[in-house]
């Protein structure tokens, strides 16, 4: 999963994307609207965190800037503002969800999964399809009960094909989600993490659990 840290208090905003990047997002980092509001136009964004208190151009005018274009993304605030007509406000301009400073990381981490989850239209933290189960929430894999050692890789792989159930997703799309810009991106090593997948989750090949459109990418079953 791809998300946008726009903070511009630089301890804050490099705490954050340290413990993002420990728990397997891809993350992008600006420091003001200016380069907030670019960055959420041009990137492939599943997420955004957004401080309202930013030079260059406000993070509430960086959000509606962002919905005028038609960017859908999940947003949430950061703010140090305790007045609720202001966190009304944000909500208003198209945030999605708000933490009031100062936070622990850990109600960052579960708001940010919330939105997600909600974004692919799941309401709980447990995704299944068939007899495949993935909990975000302890971030475990089970097939038909039993449980699935995965590496981090594959896992982010796995959950991104499961928080888009029933939807294509093509080799380009998983490369620019997963991996950080400066990677070296070639679409066959998503080939090859995907087979590696596959046999972890069903080494007998009965259950088929990620389907190959050839050309267009990979999908995983909708329950």
């Amino acid at each position: 999963m791809r998300v946008l840290v726009l903070e511009d208090e630089p301890a804050l905003r490099e705490h954050l994307a340290r413990r993002l990047r420990d728990s397997g997002f891809v993350v992008d980092e600006a420091a003001d609207g200016v380069e907030g509001e670019y960055a959420g136009l041009e990137f492939p964004l599943d997420v955004a965190i957004v401080d309202l208190g930013l030079p260059g151009r406000p993070g509430l005018d960086v959000i509606r800037a962002w919905r005028t274009a038609g960017r859908a993304f999940p947003i949430l605030i950061l703010t140090a503002r305790d007045r609720w007509q202001e966190k009304v406000e944000a909500l208003q301009a198209g945030a999605d969800d708000y933490v009031t400073k100062p936070f622990q990381f850990e109600e960052v981490a579960a708001r940010l999964q919330a939105l997600l989850r909600r974004s692919g239209g799941w309401s709980q933290p447990v995704l299944r399809s068939g007899d495949l189960e993935l909990d975000t929430a302890a971030q475990q894999v089970r097939v038909e009960g039993r449980a699935v050692e995965l590496t981090a890789f594959e896992y982010r792989l796995l959950e991104y094909l499961m928080l888009r159930a029933g939807q294509v997703v093509s080799k380009a799309e998983l490369t620019e989600k997963l991996y950080e810009q400066d990677f070296e991106r070639d679409s066959n090593v998503i080939e090859v993490f995907v087979g590696r997948l596959r046999r972890k989750l069903d080494p007998e090949g009965r259950l088929q659990p990620i389907e190959t459109l050839r050309g267009r990418g990979y999908r995983v079953a909708r329950d």
